[in-house]
């Protein structure tokens, strides 16, 4: 195996381990932006009906989110779910999906990633970022620079902002057109078995799966790389220099 010229990089639990999602909070920190709530509803009202909605559509379901392979995009969905019970918000869509998401899923750094990464730069490996997640790009790119303020990613490609989700072969191939390398100079490194391990083997990239900040129940693959430390990669990649 030759040496990766880049490695492409989930965001959630792999970059950054976020804690429990709770979107009652998440509702309540956006909610205190109202400016009109004609019906005075609650925040625990209005998330009942947000996750009914997303049972509706299948959204977030853990075992079948690799089958979701086309990305609904947070601003179109609060905007539903704010105007149909009568609220209006004094945010823009952007500031919607910062508010939500730091009240209802604060992160930080994965353990040793920053070190990890500071290894890449010094070797000289490019970095990009690839994420399902339905949060616009730009709230992507601020979670990641508080995160880790020590690293420049080359890019950052939210499916928000562009349609297809992994394990859509699609996406990945888009990362290759930016970054402008051949599928095998490119190392992809995800949480997710079905969407990042399967989806960048599909599309011809070396998967590593990694699994220290894993969210999810999981069962062991003998198919991929797995690691539960950005050291254990770090001497791996020692090894074949």
């Amino acid at each position: 195996m030759t040496k990766p010229k880049m490695l492409l990089f989930d965001y959630g639990q792999t970059l950054v381990a976020e804690a429990p999602f709770d979107g009652v909070k998440g509702t309540a920190a956006v909610m205190r932006h109202a400016v009109r709530n004609k019906y005075g509803k609650t925040p625990e009202e209005v998330q009942a009906y947000a996750d009914k909605l997303n049972q509706e559509i299948g959204r977030f379901d853990p075992g079948k989110r690799h089958l979701f392979q086309y990305e609904m995009p947070n601003r179109m969905f609060s905007r539903f779910l704010y105007e149909s019970q009568g609220i209006e918000i004094d945010l823009s869509p952007e500031e919607c999906d910062t508010v939500f998401w730091d009240a209802a899923a604060p992160g930080k750094p994965t353990e040793g990633i920053r070190e990890f990464l500071s290894f890449l730069r010094e070797n000289q490996i490019r970095t990009a970022v690839l994420s399902n997640i339905s949060y616009s790009g730009k709230a992507v790119e601020r979670r990641i620079r508080e995160c880790i303020p020590d690293h420049e990613f080359e890019f950052l490609i939210a499916t928000s902002e562009y349609l297809y989700r992994k394990p859509n072969r699609h996406i990945f191939e888009l990362a290759l057109e930016k970054a402008e390398l051949r599928s095998e100079e490119v190392w992809y490194v995800g949480d997710q078995y079905r969407c990042d391990v399967e989806g960048a083997k599909g599309a011809g990239l070396f998967p590593i799966w990694y699994i220290g900040s894993i969210d999810l129940k999981y069962e062991p693959a003998d198919d991929v790389m797995t690691i539960k430390s950005w050291q254990e990669l770090k001497k791996y990649m020692q090894n074949e220099a």
